[in-house]
């Protein structure tokens, strides 16, 4: 009956490279990345509510709040959070809820 197993006479073998060790590395380190919550300019919603909203959603005071207020109207969007991938998607989404526009980008 043949050997199922054969030694190699040249060695130890090389480790085969998987693919998808290569994707899962690099999924996890653009997960590890900081990410920016930016909140952008509407011509609707007023900016009292804005200044609500992110004390509601983020806990910011009053006057934080209203500095990303002001920052979004008039340069036309603030970095309102940074840090994790998963809690800057959990943040857009609320801030979706709340009919702001939101996105999130990579931090630089």
């Amino acid at each position: 009956m043949p050997s199922i197993h054969q030694p190699s006479s040249a060695g130890p073998e090389a480790p085969v490279a998987d693919p998808d060790v290569k994707q899962k590395e690099e999924t996890s380190a653009a997960a590890d990345v900081p990410w920016n919550v930016v909140v952008h300019n509407d011509p609707i919603t007023k900016m009292n509510y804005v200044t609500m909203i992110f004390q509601r959603v983020f806990g910011y005071s009053k006057d934080r709040a209203e500095r990303h207020m002001k920052e979004v109207h008039h340069r036309g969007r603030s970095v309102v959070w940074s840090g994790a991938r998963e809690k800057a998607e959990f943040y857009v989404q609320q801030l979706h809820v709340h009919q702001l526009l939101a996105t999130m980008e990579r931090a630089l």
